[in-house]
């Protein structure tokens, strides 16, 4: 498992029935002080293991603490203990905006999740876009050729206008869960930071977002959920729907949904019907898929979540 606050990623490791946890510090051989979040993480067959991070650039800005994220891979050749770092993939072409108001971010690419799709063919990043023309701006994808695992900069392709063909550096975007309201604004509508995994149950690719939208800055709005079966076609989103609602959140920062699968082979890309629901990085909840009647390929029943403390939430 990784963690990370921005400044020094950990990995830890447990038994077999998760009792103990050994947890270490991650040392890079060329990360050259950039701050760090891993957001995604994958097994390669050669023991090999491929990370992804999200970073912000410091100091942009001599008055403010404004920032632009952008995505980028490393490697490990020795169980995650150490990691080189592969360069950025994902990065915006739209200029910075200087009076953008949401906070945090004058634009760039972050919030991230990775899934390599069921027939191994293509890594997919869901990821934020935060700048640029409003059009653009929300949730956007980018797919990695498995073949070019090893050697990604330069080789991710963004999808845009129906087509996988932008480059992921620099190159154009189209939201396929997009914003309501730029996040130039100081009151931003937006979906952001996905977490995408595959349910068995449903036989879905399942996104768990955050949703900001009304006060000024990163108000919370709750957390939100879209399912899509072929990744391939991102017009194929089920428009998303609130599956918690802010008041019932732990607190008015909790950001960050994400499944935990119960099964053997479980994991944050792979659950099935019953799995951990975290928010902020704490599970309160398990979450359930019910698999009703379906219309246009997507499930019309929501999924229902369960606070085991008290089963009749």
């Amino acid at each position: 498992m990784f963690t990370s606050n921005g400044a020094t990623p950990k990995v830890s490791y447990a038994s077999a029935n998760g009792d103990e946890w050994e947890t270490h510090e991650i040392r890079f051989t060329n990360l050259q002080d950039k701050t760090v979040w891993f957001e995604g993480a994958w097994v390669d067959p050669s023991g090999a293991i491929l990370a992804w991070y999200h970073h912000e650039p410091w100091g942009m800005y001599e008055d403010s603490l404004l920032t632009a994220p952008s995505i980028g891979a490393a490697i490990s050749d020795d169980g995650g203990r150490t990691f080189t770092d592969l360069g950025f993939i994902l990065t915006s072409g739209d200029p910075l905006d200087d009076y953008a108001q949401n906070g945090y971010f004058t634009g760039g690419h972050g919030d991230f999740s990775v899934i390599l799709d069921r027939e191994g063919k293509f890594f997919y990043f869901l990821f934020t876009n935060y700048g640029g023309p409003p059009r653009r701006q929300g949730v956007v994808m980018a797919r990695l050729a498995y073949e070019d695992r090893f050697e990604a900069a330069g080789k991710v392709r963004k999808y845009f206008e129906g087509e996988w063909e932008e480059p992921g550096l620099g190159g154009k975007v189209s939201a396929v869960l997009p914003a309501a309201r730029s996040w130039r604004s100081h009151e931003p509508d937006s979906f952001w930071g996905p977490s995408v995994h595959w349910n068995t149950h449903l036989r879905r690719h399942v996104v768990l977002m955050n949703r900001t939208s009304g006060a000024p800055g990163w108000a919370q709005d709750g957390i939100y959920v879209a399912f899509i079966g072929d990744l391939a076609d991102p017009a194929s989103w089920t428009t998303p729907a609130k599956l918690l609602d802010a008041a019932d959140l732990p607190g008015p920062t909790a950001f960050y949904p994400q499944v935990i699968g119960l099964d053997r082979e479980g994991s944050d890309t792979l659950a099935g019907r019953v799995a951990r629901f975290f928010i902020h990085g704490l599970s309160r909840w398990e979450i359930e898929f019910r698999n009703g009647s379906t219309s246009g390929g997507s499930p019309s029943g929501a999924p229902v979540t369960s606070n085991p403390a008290t089963p009749e939430k």
